[in-house]
């Protein structure tokens, strides 16, 4: 293995010189400094992110601003925070993940002392100020979900308004006149999460462009039970399920239908859209519409990347089309009765 004395002969310079090259202690010049680097790299002294780091005067690492709050799905919150660090591994990037309650004084200092080089901003809300500090800072930040307000920033996540309107199109075509939507808790809605409000009025718009009977219920943390209830009594011919919700809520789902005599999917429909988590190990596994954490960040963190090494900093909202994946939970309305009568 070589060493600082093995790139110091080799560059013609003293050891000292090579010190103050890498570490940037002390002032030298360009020449000199970019000949030491080029030399450690050659001899395998320093890995080569390590050089090209203190070449550029960088840390290498993104910071990530992921606050947690009171209705925190910690299991899908760590799996995006997961998914940009893998993403930033493959970049050469190391990833620091800022969870303090006050999310803007971690974004100032990130920006402020050098400690990253850009930001991917998590658990974004339709309202959030960290949206106008962004707006404020000459630094790069990209969101992964989009406030209501995009301008000047850069932005990524599933199109879920398309996820609504696919999910009510896949149970209007198959002829269900009268659907449900299970969304997430009071608590999350009112905090203004930005993708359920997003999914919300994506289903609204959906639902009344198709002409379908609709309603929404809002669940508790971890029960289907009183949502599905509120639905049925504002729906009582309700055929078709959406669940845009936590996985603990959707797993829920099918016991709740079946404690009121509604089996699936002979009785009702039921897509899970949006969802981040399986449905394959439910007691009746669901269509799925889901929310890829892997393709959200990996394209944040490119386009995070892009800004911090060549500046690309123009303001985008790129959204990611959803697809659809089929465990046979829609049947067309009508089939059970169909099938209940001829075996009369």
């Amino acid at each position: 293995m070589a060493t600082a004395s093995d790139v110091a002969k080799a560059a013609g310079v003293s050891i000292s010189t090579v010190s103050y090259a890498l570490s940037g202690k002390r002032s030298i010049s360009a020449t000199t400094r970019d000949k030491v680097l080029k030399t450690a790299e050659e001899l395998g002294y320093l890995p080569h992110a390590s050089a090209r780091m203190l070449a550029a005067k960088r840390s290498q690492i993104i910071a990530v601003t992921a606050p947690l709050h009171q209705d925190t799905d910690h299991t899908v919150h760590m799996q995006f925070a997961m998914e940009v660090t893998k993403s930033a591994r493959e970049c050469d990037y190391d990833t620091l993940l800022l969870v303090h309650d006050d999310a803007m004084e971690g974004m100032r200092r990130s920006a402020g002392t050098a400690l990253a080089d850009g930001i991917a901003v998590l658990d974004v809300d339709a309202d959030d100020p960290r949206a106008d500090l962004a707006r404020g800072l000459d630094y790069p930040v990209v969101f992964i979900g989009i406030p209501h307000d995009t301008t000047g920033l850069i932005c990524v996540d599933l199109d879920f308004e398309a996820a609504a309107a696919l999910a009510v199109d896949r149970l209007a075509d198959a002829g269900h006149a009268s659907i449900g939507l299970v969304s997430h808790p009071r608590i999350t809605m009112d905090r203004g999460s930005n993708f359920p409000l997003r999914f919300l009025e994506g289903f609204e718009r959906r639902c009344r462009e198709r002409g379908i009977a609709f309603a929404v219920a809002y669940p508790e943390a971890t029960s289907a039970r009183r949502a599905i209830n509120e639905l049925l009594t504002a729906l009582p011919g309700m055929s078709g399920l959406i669940l845009n919700t936590g996985s603990e809520v959707a797993a829920d789902a099918v016991p709740a239908l079946g404690a009121r005599g509604r089996s699936v999917p002979d009785d009702v429909s039921v897509i899970a859209a949006g969802a981040a988590y399986s449905t394959e190990r439910f007691a009746v596994p669901l269509d799925t519409i889901p929310l890829d954490a892997h393709a959200s960040c990996a394209a944040a963190v490119d386009l995070l990347v892009a800004a911090i090494d060549r500046g690309e900093r123009e303001p985008r909202t790129v959204l990611i089309a959803p697809e659809y994946r089929d465990f046979d939970s829609v049947r067309r309305a009508g089939v059970a009765e169909d099938v209940s009568q001829a075996s009369a």
